[in-house]
């Protein structure tokens, strides 16, 4: 005989009420019912102002029962997130998966990786050991060969897991993992637009290739300037020597940018990141050179692009909304049965944030 409704949401509240919080699937499990049963029936007590529902996840609206030392939540019930150490650009993304899962009632577990290669397995490994039941993982895969060797393992770990500003190489093993991150070619085009828009034809472009992101920007530019109509000349060259970890590279792509930006008879710059954009503009002033009245500088990640001398004008990836929209991917994974869903890569588009760096141009 069916359960009456009454009687079966009396039971869900008694159940939260006693851990604070629980999740749907354990619910369901417990009460013999569906999963949509159990979110119907949260969905009315949350209505009625007697549960606060979150992402799969329930809580009480009164504190837990007094439990024995020891009987708390569960050792699993958390979320590992593994990122790089001193990577300020990521600071946002954590800040915005902490925001969703906090909601959610989930722990986070964070473990900062070291600046080695293979340093996250250890860190992921140790994570699984004490309990996580879920991960979000940003490596910072300095070279092709670091991200290749990381694949088969990350991808046979068996817990939910997110790529965070990381998107798997198609055919590989991690193609089907879930994944968010910005839309790079789509920063690389609002760059370039912003500068052809204000007169400039010939463009200097400055990356790092320490990361994932690098690539991806030099791919991108590659791509935009040599097929733009008003772009007359380009070049690209390292925005600093010890970030030619991938190397050899031609002589321009090692060039210093004030005697390629000569050489190209550049009126404007692109570079990435912030910290090293803002050392370029200090070193252009050494040079007499003046931004933006001889130079326009579009910065690329605005971290701390809006503190510069003059502010910088940036292309500003959507940090925050990586960060929380992988976290609410991964709480929808670990609300549903595995394999439910196919897997999915979001990415979501920068915006460029117009300072003082820019001009039109005066040519």
């Amino acid at each position: 005989m069916r359960e009456p409704v009454d009687l079966r949401r009396q039971r869900i509240l008694a159940a939260v009420r006693a851990r604070g919080t629980a999740r749907v699937r354990d619910l369901a499990e417990e009460l013999q019912v569906s999963v949509v049963t159990v979110r119907r029936d949260v969905e009315e007590l949350t209505r009625e102002g007697r549960l606060r529902r979150g992402h799969g996840v329930v809580r009480s609206m009164v504190p837990a029962e007094e439990e024995p030392a020891g009987t708390g939540a569960a050792a699993g019930d958390r979320v590992a997130v593994v990122v790089p150490v001193r990577h300020s650009y990521l600071n946002e993304t954590l800040h915005g998966a902490r925001t969703v899962l906090e909601e959610a009632g989930l722990r986070l577990a964070l473990h900062l990786a070291p600046q080695a290669a293979g340093a996250e397995r250890p860190l992921v490994e140790r994570a699984l050991a004490e309990g996580a039941d879920g991960l979000l993982i940003a490596p910072r895969w300095r070279r092709r060969a670091e991200e290749e060797a990381d694949h088969e393992w990350l991808a046979a770990l068996g817990v939910p897991t997110v790529l965070m500003e990381r998107r798997p190489w198609r055919g590989s093993a991690l193609h089907a993992l879930d994944s968010v991150c910005s839309d790079h070619w789509y920063g690389a085009h609002l760059a370039v637009e912003h500068l052809v828009g204000l007169g400039h034809r010939r463009i200097v472009f400055a990356t790092r290739h320490d990361s994932p992101t690098a690539r991806s920007l030099r791919a991108a530019f590659t791509e935009i300037a040599g097929a733009h109509p008003l772009v007359e000349r380009w070049a690209w060259t390292l925005i600093a020597p010890e970030a030619g970890l991938d190397g050899p590279y031609a002589a321009d792509e090692t060039a210093e940018l004030p005697a390629l930006m000569r050489k190209v008879g550049a009126t404007a710059m692109v570079l990435h990141g912030d910290v090293d954009a803002l050392m370029v503009v200090q070193r252009l002033a050494e040079e007499a050179v003046r931004v933006p009245e001889d130079c326009s500088v579009v910065a690329y990640d605005d971290v701390v692009a809006g503190l510069g001398s003059p502010p910088l004008t940036a292309v500003s990836p959507p940090k925050t909304e990586v960060g929380r929209m992988a976290a609410e991917l991964l709480l929808q994974r670990l609300a549903e049965a595995p394999g439910a869903r196919p897997g999915r890569r979001v990415e979501l588009l920068p915006r460029l944030r117009v300072r003082g760096s820019t001009a039109p141009s005066t040519e």
